[in-house]
Formats: structure tokens, sequence, C-alpha cells
């Protein structure tokens, strides 16, 4: 953590000094905004953390509620979110306070009496290797504080307005503001604010889907699940671990532990009901823990309180596209208004994924907005929002059918095969079977202009061009600290280059010094003169061997750039091989050594050559403005 770039300062840096446009700003929402964001969820939280490292974006955040969320419905965090919330400088104090999900044990009918349960095995929760981080979980309401937290603490000192509701927007497309936006206090007083881009991260419910004339399609749910947090006494002796609980015709549970290291989130299963009926939503929490009681014999809870309850049926549903616009749209029309989370996508709890695709949703957002309103890339990046994020829903869906189908099976009678059911070693083996994707780990983003074509994947195997940015430790040359290279990665908007060395060093040497001395490399043609020669692209140089082989000194000036108001040197972009885990050897660098260009939301965007010159060049210029274009803020959708 580098915090005395600017100058030496005292007291807390998790608190970064106010922009000089922030220190000034009047409470009231201004006429006039970059970007408005509805809803302060978790698309809208992550949203607003990373836009707020922009302070000459005006951004403002709107939510229909009288202050912050409480109690949160969603509670698992995957390990790609924990990764994210890394690169906001939140993942210690997040799984500090979480629970930690190492084992998924199973139970089913004992083959003694099948009135009983009984223990038939465990699995790891998270196959090994698959993050530096674990499965963690933490109280939705907690995760979105973090956010709004850091949002606080920016140059931006960007925080929610409460009691602020979106209603409905009109587009003129005669001003740099083009959405002129309707919103409505609490008390009833309606006011307009003009904006360059509305993002609704309001809910399954959004006011700006229903706007926009989107609806959510899908299947008619009609499986009811119970859901309570409760603080118990009991005598079942996995109580503190994750459990998968088929009985025998009296349902199934499915127990989760929760921070604190006393509560328990459990979903007992209802049963299958007519799509909205409404007297099942009447289930109180009292039979919720009846059933729970007659699934968990001879084993018993004795509820001492509940924290919170709630009884839904699973629905999928996802809309067919994320923003406004619409397939008869002009072929240059760039959108203004976008769709992120349960906005645009709904599903069932059983997969833990909804909270973490509508955050990583947002993370794929963030950037592209702070791009475009930089004048760093044009607005056309926009449209690849929707084009990224559409099939990752798409895709969620279809897993979520098939995991809440699963799971709600009943156990397998021996005796009688014919009425079907799932037996606990099938549970535990599709358990394992999913553990890549109940990570956030299966997005995969295809070919585009932001992702490169796999010619040159054999040069860095493990690190596969679509998939986030799997790190590894390596060795901090300029301290010998042993860290984790993705830890490197901050949620600031920029490009990374990780340039893994060859055998000798020659040629990491040779690429980084063309990248800051020629004038057509990347760097140079899409940085300002005056500005920090990393503020576009991060360089990282990583050498084979041992860091005290190396340096520093002697290396391109791209790998030690003195940047800031104060021309420091930054010691922090060149790394060494940890002899006891060898980034090279786990990751499948070639001797020749490798480019892994990755994007600023810590996704592989490509992998060449370190010889490569035109192919780097290109691969940026599809997407990023040579210092001094004209920038195109978009077209109306019209």
């Amino acid at each position: 953590m580098q915090f005395y770039r600017d100058g030496y300062r005292p007291g807390d840096p998790d608190v970064v000094p106010a922009a000089p446009q922030t220190r000034d700003r009047a409470a009231e929402l201004p006429n006039e905004v970059d970007v408005l964001i509805v809803g302060t969820g978790p698309a809208g939280t992550v949203l607003a953390a990373q836009l707020a490292a922009f302070p000459d974006i005006t951004t403002r955040v709107i939510e229909r509620r009288s202050g912050p969320l409480e109690v949160g419905q969603a509670d698992g965090v995957a390990c790609r979110t924990v990764e994210m919330f890394q690169a906001f400088g939140l993942a210690d104090a997040l799984v500090r306070e979480a629970y930690w999900v190492n084992e998924v044990r199973f139970w089913g009918p004992s083959d003694d009496d099948r009135s009983k349960i009984a223990r038939s095995g465990w699995v790891d929760d998270t196959p090994a290797g698959l993050s530096e981080f674990p499965h963690v979980i933490v109280n939705q309401a907690r995760m979105q504080q973090f956010l709004l937290d850091h949002a606080a603490k920016s140059a931006s000192r960007l925080e929610a307005d409460y009691g602020v509701e979106f209603i409905g927007y009109e587009m003129d497309t005669s001003s740099e503001h083009p959405v002129i936006a309707t919103l409505r206090r609490t008390e009833g007083e309606e006011f307009t604010v003009r904006a360059k881009y509305v993002i609704g991260c309001d809910g399954a419910r959004s006011n700006v889907r229903r706007a926009l004339g989107i609806r959510l399609e899908g299947d008619a749910a009609n499986h009811a699940w119970g859901v309570m947090d409760v603080l118990a006494t009991t005598d079942f002796p996995d109580w503190r671990t994750k459990n998968v609980v088929q009985s025998a015709g009296k349902g199934s549970l499915l127990m989760i532990p929760r921070e604190g290291g006393n509560m328990v989130r459990c979903y007992v299963d209802l049963g299958v009901v007519e799509a909205g009926d409404a007297e099942i939503r009447k289930t109180t929490a009292t039979q919720l823990a009846d059933v729970a009681n007659a699934i968990l014999h001879p084993y018993s809870i004795d509820v001492q309180q509940v924290a919170w309850s709630s009884v839904y049926e699973v629905g999928q549903r996802v809309a067919d596209r994320f923003d406004d616009l619409s397939p008869e749209s002009a072929a240059d029309a760039t959108p203004h208004l976008f769709l992120a989370g349960d906005a645009c996508h709904t599903h069932s709890a059983k997969a833990g994924q909804g909270m973490n695709v509508s955050m990583q949703d947002a993370f794929n957002l963030g950037w592209k907005l702070a791009a475009v309103l930089q004048g760093r890339s044009d607005a056309a990046l926009l449209r690849t929002y929707s084009e990224e994020r559409q099939a990752i829903a798409v895709d969620l869906i279809a897993f979520d059918k098939h995991w809440s189908a699963f799971i709600a099976q009943p156990a397998l009678d021996p005796e009688h095969p014919e009425r079907g059911g799932v037996s606990p070693a099938d549970m535990q083996a599709e358990f394992a079977r999913q553990g890549r994707y109940t990570a956030g780990l299966a997005t995969t983003y295809t070919p585009s202009t932001l992702t490169g074509s796999p010619e040159h994947q054999q040069l860095a195997t493990g690190f596969e061009i679509g998939t986030r940015f799997h790190s590894a430790p390596v060795r901090r040359v300029a301290d010998a600290r042993r860290m984790q290279l993705g830890h490197s990665h901050s949620a600031d908007g920029r490009w990374r280059i990780y340039a893994f060395g060859d055998a000798s060093g020659a040629a990491l040497r040779d690429l980084a010094t063309w990248l800051a001395d020629d004038a057509d490399s990347p760097v140079r043609t899409f940085t300002a003169a005056d500005a920090d020669i990393d503020s576009v692209i991060d360089v990282h140089g990583i050498f084979r061997g041992s860091h005290h082989d190396v340096d520093v000194t002697s290396l391109p000036a791209l790998l030690v750039p003195k940047t800031g108001p104060l021309g420091l040197q930054d010691w922090e972009k060149v790394w060494a091989a940890d002899p006891a885990d060898d980034i090279f050897a786990r990751r499948g660098i070639a001797e020749e050594g490798a480019i892994v260009v990755v994007r600023p939301d810590q996704y592989i965007a490509h992998v060449l050559p370190l010889s490569a010159r035109d192919e780097l060049r290109d691969f940026f210029a599809d997407f990023l403005l040579p210092v001094g274009a004209e920038v195109v803020v978009g077209s109306s959708q019209k």
C-alpha cells in the first residue's frame, strides 16, 4: 500500500484527501451529474466504490430506503468476490469478520433406521488451488457497508442520497447530459436530474427496468424454500459446518453457518407449490423450525432467537438486454441507461451466486464508464457491457435451474429406486464437480474487442484468456516481500501488462524499453505527456530466479517509474519468482517468457510473446483513444 506518493500526511491512510472539486460540494443532488446510480444493493455499492476513485467524474447514488441496509438476504461470498474486494483494499477486513466455509458435509437417511439421519461424507468446499482466498459468509448489509465506507473515504467523498426514488426518464439527445431522470423524495416532492449515464441497480422490481420497457423472462417458480437466520442450542454435531441434509420423506435442509461464531442460516425445503402461492409465504419462523427439526431427527435445534426469516419461491429469470439499446437502434448508437444485478437477472439462493454475479456486473461496467468519461475510450466501449454480462447471466440461470432442482430432490430409497431421488453419495459428487462454478470462477469472456484470440496461449497455459487473472506467489524485488502478484491490481481503471521474463531477462528488458521510449508503443500512444507514465497502462516485470539477482537500479525506467507530484520512484512493479512456489512453473510460463495483458476488472485480455510489438499496439488501439483524439461521448439510441 502506497500512501506517501503525494507527500507525507498523518492519519489513517485509508482516508484519501478530498479532491478540490469535492470539498465544497452541496449536500443536495446537483442538477447535472455524469453518472446516476439507482440503488445501493450489491451492484450499486460496487459501482459507487469503483467510480469514487475518479473525483473528476460527478457520480451520485440514490436509494429509496431511508438509510443503509441493516439485514441482508444474501450472505455467500464467492472466492472471486473476495478477489475483487482485494482490489479495493477490503479483503483483509472482509475475511477477518467472515465465517470461512471449509467443508460441506452430507447427511441422509440412516441405513439402520431411515427415520433418522446419519452423516454420509464430506468434501472440501473449494477445491485446492482455485484461489488464494476462501469462500466466506458475511451478511449482505455488511458487505455493502464496506463498499459504501470505501467510497466515503475516497477523494470523491461519495455518499448515497437516501429517501430518493427513480420514477422515470426522458431523453434529450441535443444535450451532453441526455438522460432527464425524474426522481421523488420520500415526502413526495418530485424533481429532475440530468445525467450522462443512469445505472439501474434497484433490484428485481427495478423502476429503471420498468421505464426501459424491459421484462424479466423465465420459468414460473414452483418450489418454495423457507430461510431463517437462527441463534440456537443443539445436539447436532455439525452445527458449525455447511451441511446438506436429506431426510426420508420429510424434506431437505441446507445449513450454512454465519459470521460471529453462533448464528446459522437454514434453508428449509417447503416442497412444490403452485406459482404465486400466497399462502406459502405466510409460513412462520416457528413453522420453519418445526420442519427443520423433523428433518434433523434424531437431532434437534432449540431456537433462541430468529435474526431474520423469509419464504420465497425459486424463480430464474433474465432480461434480454442490459441497456437501453434495442434491435432497432442504429448500428453506431451507444447506451446511456444500464441495468445491473437483480434488475436484470433473478435466481435462487442455493447456488450462492446472486450477490456475487451482481457485483461482477458492476465491476465490469464501472471501469468502462470511467474510461469513456475521462476520454480514454470511445463510447462504443459501453456496448460491450450488455454483450458480455447478458451471456454470463444466461449461463447463471441455466446453472441455477440445474442446481436448485438437483438439491431439491428427495433422498433415494434403495428399496424403491423407481420413486427417484438422489443418494447422499451423488449429492456429494455433484457438489465437488460444481466447485469451480460456485467459487465464482467459471466466467470466461469470449474473443472480442476486449479479449484476444488464443494463438499464443501456450506461452502461459495457466493464464487462460478470458478468465480472471489467477494470482500466485512472487517476491517483490525491492524489499523481498512474499506477495500474491494479483494483489498489485487495484480497482483504479488501469490496464495491466504483466511481462514474465525469459531465461536471461533480456527480452523483458527490451520490451520495457520499447514500451517507454518508442512513439509507437501503446504506453506512449495512449498516455498524455503530462500524465504519469503508468496512468493508463501499468507495466510489471516478473523475473526468473532469485530476487537477489535483480538490480532494480539497472532496469528500464518504466519498471521503476518516477510518478506523482514529487516524482518519486515506484518500487513496487518489479518481481521475481518465489523459490518456494515458482509462478513460472505454477502458471505454465514458457521458457521464452510471455506478456499477459489484464483488464481493469482483473480478467485476462491477451497472451502474447515478449517480442510482440504490432500485436500489442493493435490490441490496445481497438478500444483506447490516442492522446489528442476527438472524444465521442456517445450518440443517442434513437
